[in-house]
């Protein structure tokens, strides 16, 4: 049986006891921006938060693309969600290659050459990165300047949380 099979069969059994007010419309409190690695998952969790406060925003390397932009945007103005969170983490695999390397290792096995992903955003070192994506988030004009906007680097060792300060300070106030 596949995957999906089993996870089909898990859902037919499980939906008999579903609470229908998890229909009720949404009403996060904060949105956080994380990888897609596995490793990330149940990490409202692992920060002592609900699952119904936290609007997740997943992708591999915790891009702040135009997806992720348009994804913050709705989940601040039309949501709710009062703060961004964003996450990193140690050992990610973003860190592992270059773009160029992976388009060419592409190209290779495919023998295509496609305009898109235009950018895969690999990364050299987790603690730019989140800067990287703390600026991208705080640059944009319709993500209100009221709206704390904070990075961090998650150990996949430790489970620990180290905050990134954008200019290397701690805030203030």
């Amino acid at each position: 049986m596949s995957m999906i099979d089993q996870a089909l069969s898990a859902n037919a059994t499980i939906a008999r006891g579903y609470d229908p007010s998890r229909g009720n419309p949404p009403t996060p409190k904060i949105a956080m921006v994380t990888c897609a690695d596995p490793r990330l998952s149940g990490i409202e969790q692992m920060l002592g938060l609900a699952e119904p406060d936290v609007d997740m925003i997943r992708n591999f390397g915790t891009v702040i693309d135009d997806d992720a932009v348009r994804s913050l945007v709705l989940s601040t103005h039309l949501m709710g969600s009062r703060e961004i969170m964003i996450i990193n983490h140690t050992d990610c695999g973003m860190l592992k290659f270059t773009d160029s390397d992976m388009e060419s290792r592409l190209r290779k096995e495919t023998g295509q050459t496609p305009i898109a992903p235009a950018k895969f955003y690999s990364f050299t070192d987790a603690v730019a990165n989140t800067k990287e994506q703390i600026q991208k988030v705080r640059s944009h004009p319709w993500i209100s300047p009221d709206v704390p906007v904070r990075g961090f680097v998650y150990d996949v060792k430790t489970g620990r949380l180290s905050e990134v300060f954008p200019d290397g300070k701690p805030a203030t106030g």
